[in-house]
């Protein structure tokens, strides 16, 4: 590559690197050409599974703001940037590499956090933000049920209790 070639590539790198929700970097070594075509398609439009330098993407990484890739960025490496939901991608991915031994999650970055491959494999782990949002939902459906059913158990008891008394004082009568 010629150096104007060498710095339109960086910065198209820098501006994923920039633009991008979290960065997941993988070794591709192994792969072929329709398994990578299939993590791709598996990732969806809002991710890009780039092949690229390494010595580029550090220089990318560098000018986006981004330290503590260098270790990483070693040997046979693809970069994965998602923009949206982070956890859905890692959750992909990690699935991808289930099936597929030669994919190897190295590391990744979201979040402002440089993490190394086992604390990539986490953030598959979390749960995502729709899952989230539900168990939200349904935790404050349930704590106004029972709001609901509180307030509609005074009222009851009370008249419970009056017709007691009432009954009472009619049979002492």
């Amino acid at each position: 590559m010629k150096r104007p070639e060498k710095e339109a590539v960086v910065a198209q790198l820098t501006d994923e690197f920039r633009s991008a929700d979290a960065i997941y970097l993988t070794e591709y070594r192994g792969l072929t050409v329709p398994q990578i075509s299939d993590l791709r398609e598996k990732l969806g439009r809002d991710t890009s599974y780039t092949v690229a330098k390494n010595t580029l993407a550090r220089i990318a990484a560098k000018e986006a703001g981004i330290e503590g890739l260098d270790e990483i960025l070693a040997g046979p490496t693809a970069i994965t940037f998602v923009h949206g939901d982070f956890i859905e991608a890692a959750k992909v991915i990690r699935d991808f590499a289930k099936d597929n031994k030669a994919l190897v999650i190295k590391g990744g970055f979201a979040d402002g956090t440089v993490y190394d491959a086992e604390g990539a494999k986490q953030l598959a782990d979390l749960k995502s933000r729709p899952q989230l949002l539900a168990e939200f939902a349904g935790d404050i459906k349930a704590t106004m049920s029972k709001a609901a059913y509180l307030f509609n158990a005074l009222p009851t008891k009370a008249v419970r209790t009056i017709d007691a008394l009432r009954e009472k004082q009619e049979k002492a009568a």
